[in-house]
């Protein structure tokens, strides 16, 4: 079981035969070319294992194969046969203890950063859940794309770096317009606005990335929709996004009191900016007080709004961007 067969070195190892001892420097070749020091070694059924420390970044590493530098084959770790060199054990120790702190300090760094995060996720779905709609089927996103392709070994690849939310759709279905008209909602995507057939990108097949909006998916803005299909799941998906205000740009209200509103319902409703801390709905709201109420509203018969006495629907400004999705806002 410890016998394993190197088909590109067409040679047989046998993991259970100890080649280098405590304290001695190996190398890496054909990857990064640092030279590690063995701190320990311990044996199994499978055979034997090398504990390593870099002696350039003092970082933890573990070997099963160490082969000998005379007889190199492609990337590996190798020890010199010839001309074996080591490492005082006293020096060694001194490397043990400070490679052992990088990796505590490390892992703190990795707790705060775990907790840090999980704390803009709790406010990410508080306040994405406030500004969930009901009926929504997909929420439309943008994602600023950087590349990490390597033409040299035709690799194709990028990540996200940043995800932006736009608004919301009450249907799945993939509508390069409705794209183009959110993308006037945020400024960096707002040149997406404007009709250009090169952007419609179609690519629902196998290993392709879907419909989306962009010059590019390697790198760039890209804005496509992802379909709702449990909401909490949605909530979670978009908690750590909507944790960062900055990353919700939905459409805002208008600032100004209604005029002559015609029409009945939500034709006949005007939502505004009303202070800091709250905006106001005006109009004809009879038909449709008690989905008012639901998001929180609280009637009031004498506002004061640029200067004049109005009556309307008063609610917190977390219901900003619900009522604007609500109401259909431009």
């Amino acid at each position: 079981m410890s016998k394993v067969f190197l088909l590109g070195a067409n040679k047989e190892i046998d993991r259970a035969k100890q080649v280098v001892e405590v304290n001695q420097v190996i190398q890496m070749e054909g990857y990064s070319y640092h030279k590690y020091v063995v701190y320990d070694i311990t044996k199994n059924q499978w055979g034997i294992t090398y504990k390593l420390i870099n002696l350039t970044t003092k970082d933890f590493h573990t070997a099963d194969i160490i082969r000998p530098l005379k007889e190199k084959f492609g990337i590996g770790f190798y020890y010199d046969s010839e001309n074996p060199q080591f490492i005082d054990a006293f020096e060694v120790a001194i490397l043990l203890q400070e490679a052992q702190q990088k990796k505590k300090a490390e892992q703190d760094e990795a707790d705060k950063e775990k907790i840090r995060v999980e704390e803009v996720k709790t406010i990410g779905r508080k306040r994405f859940a406030e500004i969930f709609p009901d009926d929504a089927q997909a929420v439309i996103v943008a994602r600023l794309k950087q590349d990490e392709s390597d033409s040299q070994t035709d690799y194709f690849a990028s990540s996200t770096q940043r995800t932006v939310i736009l608004g919301f759709s009450k249907h799945k279905r993939d509508i390069f317009s409705e794209m183009r008209k959110h993308a006037s909602n945020f400024e960096e995507t707002a040149y997406l606005e404007e009709y250009n057939e090169d952007y419609e990108h179609r690519e629902k097949y196998s290993m392709g990335d879907g419909y989306y909006l962009g010059e590019s998916k390697y790198h760039g803005w890209i804005i496509e929709k992802c379909p709702v299909y449990k909401r909490e799941s949605t909530i979670e998906e978009f908690s750590y996004t909507a944790g960062g205000e900055d990353n919700i740009h939905i459409n805002r209200p208008n600032t100004t009191p209604p005029n002559n509103p015609t029409g009945s319902g939500k034709d006949a409703c005007t939502m505004v900016e009303y202070s800091a801390k709250a905006v106001a709905v005006f109009g004809d709201t009879k038909s449709i007080k008690d989905e008012l109420r639901a998001m929180g509203g609280r009637f009031n018969a004498r506002l004061t709004f640029n200067g004049q006495k109005l009556a309307g629907w008063i609610f917190p400004k977390s219901q900003e961007q619900r009522l604007a999705y609500y109401f259909g806002v431009d």
